[in-house]
């Protein structure tokens, strides 16, 4: 058995190196000549799938001579204006970027006394931080293409150069001010593509881009959610809402968050804390006036509608909440079963002062109809309003 494994080592070794041989001597001719560069990429390619191939630092090294090529061609093609795909010339970028890290990981190796003698590290580098940039402005394109996929693998190749030891000289950490943005971007793209781990791998890095930290603490807080990780997730509320108050995503979710929690004091100091940022604001003063008709505080409720309709008569749900406060309280009065003539005519008087509201809120947001059609249709039945009564009661 011996004696036939090592025949069979005689026989088939010198045939694979001469593969090899054959391959990359091609290989050389294709890039000599400029012709078939794609061809010369996967002879090479093909060749390194064989894990048995891949010590063989001249396939590495004629894999990028292929590549590097092709790019040389495809960038002059762009500067000349010819037609020439933009996404290849990226594309090809970031595999270029493999196959020297891949040289590089066969540089690391010692030798047979323990030692490492980088051979390629220091050109590779060289040569990899010349293109770095359009690892980087990738990204952005395929952003742009909402190839969100690819793009996430771009700033991610771009971001691990920091840290890669083959770029150590170049201190990418600290000088690199697109570093920062790129991790944004990479966040941002985990975000698109509704994947936590993606979303959650350049966090630290990505918050430091302070032109983007609202949108940063708001893709953490949807990433969140999105793993049902309740506390990270009203935590990130709060923290975007203390530092950014007047940004959109945060106030609404605490207060939502709060109001199906039935807890209206916490909902209602969240409303004040942020009229303290933006007195004027229409969204607190609305949200305030909301938490109110829940707490059952109608004539405070009122007085905020009541402002909010004096700035803006289109204002469709502060009307709602104006005419519901009216509403709420004749129901609320109506549910004792001791009535006295003073207590029916002050049910009416409410009945009265909500239906204009509601009506006018029925004109401004006619396809809410499960918000305006049962108030009504209470109010014209308990004030013997025949016509409309039957036309509400024919909607209902």
């Amino acid at each position: 058995m011996r004696k036939y494994i090592l025949y069979m080592l005689i026989f088939f070794l010198p045939q694979c190196v001469m593969g090899q041989k054959k391959a990359i001597s091609q290989a050389r001719d294709f890039i000599k000549s400029g012709s078939s560069l794609d061809n010369a990429e996967k002879l090479m390619a093909d060749l390194l799938k064989d894990s048995a191939n891949r010590d063989n630092e001249k396939i590495w090294m004629t894999l990028f001579d292929a590549q590097q090529k092709q790019y040389e061609q495809g960038n002059e093609k762009l500067y000349l204006k010819q037609k020439y795909d933009t996404a290849s010339l990226f594309n090809l970028t970031r595999r270029m970027f493999a196959t020297l890290e891949g040289l590089d990981s066969l540089d690391m190796k010692p030798d047979a006394k323990g030692r490492i003698k980088f051979k390629y590290r220091d050109h590779s580098a060289e040569l990899l931080n010349q293109y770095r940039p359009n690892i980087y402005y990738g990204g952005i394109y395929f952003i742009k293409k909402q190839d969100y996929l690819r793009a996430y693998d771009f700033f991610n190749t771009y971001i691990d150069c920091s840290v890669n030891p083959m770029f150590a000289k170049y201190k990418y950490a600290s000088h690199d001010k697109n570093l920062t943005q790129a991790a944004y971007w990479a966040v941002y793209c985990g975000y698109k593509l509704k994947d936590p781990q993606a979303t959650l791998r350049h966090t630290y890095l990505a918050l430091k881009d302070t032109a983007h930290a609202n949108l940063m603490l708001q893709y953490l807080a949807e990433t969140y959610k999105l793993e049902n990780d309740t506390v990270r997730y009203i935590k990130t509320l709060w923290d975007g809402f203390e530092k950014y108050p007047t940004f959109s995503f945060f106030f609404p979710r605490l207060i939502d968050n709060y109001v199906q929690q039935n807890q209206y004091d916490e909902a209602l100091k969240i409303c004040d804390t942020a009229l303290k940022s933006d007195s004027t604001s229409v969204l607190f003063r609305y949200a305030k006036s909301n938490v109110l008709l829940l707490q059952g505080k109608y004539s405070e409720c009122l007085d905020i509608s009541k402002s909010l309709i004096a700035k803006n008569d289109t204002l469709a749900d502060a009307y709602l909440n104006a005419g519901l406060s009216w509403f709420n309280q004749a129901v609320e009065l109506d549910k004792n079963l001791q009535m006295s003539q003073k207590k029916r005519n002050k049910i009416l008087d409410c009945y009265r002062n909500a239906m204009p509201y509601l009506e006018r809120y029925r004109a401004l947001a006619p396809e809410q109809k499960s918000k305006w059609a049962l108030p009504l249709y209470t109010i014209y039945l308990n004030l013997n309003m025949g016509k409309q009564f039957d036309e509400i009661d024919k909607l209902l």
